[in-house]
């Protein structure tokens, strides 16, 4: 997805004009979340140290006790919207 910035004149602000954020692996906000995947994901993950994906699109290694941390709000809404058909 590609989104653009722009520098408004005369401030050095930059002004996001995409309607998505630019979410990629590693990103500093979804550290904070406990993140939906796939339970069999997990399990193997755990064994072969292979990456997972979240609903969200989270890509990483789990390696902390997820129930410290408040839900990620976009599993949520994906997985909220998965459980309505």
């Amino acid at each position: 997805m590609s989104e653009s910035t722009e520098v408004l004149p005369d401030t050095g602000t930059r002004e996001d004009t995409g309607t998505t954020p630019d979410i990629r692996p590693g990103d500093g906000d979804h550290e904070r979340f406990a993140h939906y995947v796939e339970k069999d994901k997990i399990v193997d993950s755990a064994v072969t140290g292979t990456p997972v994906i979240a609903l969200c699109g989270k890509v990483w290694v789990p390696s902390r006790d997820p129930k410290r941390f408040p839900v990620c709000p976009d599993c949520k809404r994906i997985y909220e919207s998965l459980s309505e058909d």
